[in-house]
């Protein structure tokens, strides 16, 4: 449960606050000024502090700055009358997370209150590095198969740089670890950290959001607004699923990578600022350069340097490694005791494709763990589990079923003398075998099982349709 600090001198406001904070589920502490705010926080960190400008003694300001030097990372929200928005603005600059002006909207309140709670998780918890699985419940980037030994080296190498870092990867490969530990090994770990997601904001809001807007920019715009960039200032900006970020709003990114400065919307003033940007997709960047939906000139300054995440399937030799890991955590956090997972389940997790990477594999353990009585962890624990994580993608699997039938409709009517089933059969063999050999990294032994053969019989179907595919694995001895 998260803490939350309200400091303000209006009792009123106070006991409003508190009952809300609780019902939403939160544990709140009140003070009634600076000195007292301050006292509890020496006391105990909380997870956000919401700071009135205008206390008796010490004012908002000067409780900032305090708080500030106790806990940099700690995020304080900043409530203000229209009178004083210049001071919450420059309070901001100084590492506020975000400002909010009397009387405020209550959704929104809650809005900000949420994102600044996860800023604050994700500035002060650490990202463990393979860590033991059984000592470690934090997040944490497992893995020890030679791939990952060159991501640990390249966090390590860039992370004391200024560098831009693109980080690529399929969805569920762990982008945003890696990017959080970036920052938190980086000089700039004692400033913020703010991270964007550049589809969940929608490109009306985009704008306004990295770059912030003065007072009349637009109807609604009552007042000035600093954006996420400028709050940011002296610290790292992760920029998640740039791939799919709207060509106008690439061409700013631009200038803040090739000038350091900004303008706010609706503002001509040229805006200096100190942001290290770290960037994610997982879209083919190439392809969206040819098709024109993503500009070169700001490709090549994004990737400065380029940390590429290999697949679940790249690195089959830490599934097992992660999956004792999630065991070990979701046990901890579900106060039960770990079960532990069978062989045949180990074999389960092994042969599968994983195309939601280690997200889904965590998803699977952690439903397979909700549904298990105590027993370790079965091989139907696992399937029944894996099987519920694929119902979702009957959308796709449709999708996928049309393009088979037009093929097949268009092998019918070419008007060839060859056996049509035989070549379709054929065809479709060849296509499952490659693509399960191409899974398992030509391991035929793990191939046959996956596919419910005998790995004799498989041996003859790859002879029979002349598959070739180099094995890079050392075979079972069967």
């Amino acid at each position: 449960m998260s803490t939350i600090l309200i400091i303000d001198d209006d009792d009123q406001l106070r006991k409003s606050f508190d009952k809300l904070l609780k019902e939403e589920g939160y544990h709140s502490k009140c003070a009634a000024s600076g000195e007292s705010g301050l006292k509890i926080i020496e006391k105990e960190i909380p997870d956000l502090v919401i700071l009135d400008m205008r206390l008796p003694g010490m004012n908002g300001f000067e409780t900032f700055q305090v708080i500030h030097e106790i806990e940099p990372r700690l995020p304080v929200i900043i409530m203000t009358a229209y009178s004083t928005t210049e001071t919450a603005i420059k309070a901001t600059k100084m590492g506020a997370f975000d400002y909010i002006l009397k009387p405020f909207d209550i959704p929104d309140m809650l809005t900000v209150i949420k994102q600044a709670l996860e800023a604050g998780r994700f500035m002060r918890s650490p990202v463990d590095m393979d860590p033991v699985p059984d000592e470690s419940f934090r997040d944490a980037i497992i893995g020890r198969s030679k791939p990952m030994q060159e991501i640990y080296k390249a966090i390590g190498r860039v992370a004391s740089t200024d560098a831009t870092v693109l980080i690529r990867g399929e969805s569920g490969t762990g982008k945003e670890l890696v990017a959080r530990a970036v920052y938190q090994h980086s000089r700039r770990a004692n400033k913020p950290f703010l991270v964007i997601n550049c589809v969940a904001i929608p490109e009306s809001l985009l704008e306004s959001e990295l770059f912030g807007y003065e007072k009349g920019a637009f109807t609604g715009a009552a007042h000035r607004r600093v954006g996420k960039i400028e709050q940011a200032h002296g610290g790292t900006i992760f920029l998640d699923e740039i791939g799919d970020m709207p060509l106008s709003i690439q061409a700013k990114i631009l200038r803040l990578l090739q000038e350091k400065s900004i303008e706010r919307l609706g503002g001509r003033a040229i805006i200096p600022v100190d942001v290290r940007i770290v960037a994610a997709t997982n879209r083919n960047l190439e392809s969206a350069l040819e098709q024109g939906r993503f500009r070169e000139d700001l490709y090549y300054r994004l990737k400065v340097v380029t940390i590429f995440l290999p697949s679940l399937r790249e690195r089959a030799k830490d599934i097992l490694l992660l999956a004792d890991y999630f065991l070990a955590r979701f046990s901890r956090e579900a106060k039960i005791e770990n079960p532990g997972i069978t062989k045949e389940a180990k074999a389960i997790l092994t042969a599968s494709p994983w195309q939601g990477n280690v997200r889904e594999l965590g998803n699977t353990l952690q439903k397979a763990l909700i549904f298990n009585r105590g027993a370790p962890i079965s091989q139907e624990d696992i399937s029944q589990a894996i099987s519920g994580a694929n119902e979702g993608r009957g959308t796709d699997l449709a999708k996928g079923d049309q393009a088979i039938r037009q093929w097949v409709y268009q092998m019918l009517t070419s008007q060839s003398d060859e056996n049509i089933f035989d070549a379709c059969m054929g065809h479709f063999t060849s296509i499952v075998i490659s693509e399960t050999l191409k899974l398992t990294s030509g391991n035929r032994s793990k191939a046959a099982k996956l596919l419910g053969l005998s790995r004799p019989t498989l041996h003859s179907r790859i002879e029979k349709y002349g598959i070739k595919f180099e094995t890079s694995v050392t075979e079972d001895p069967k």
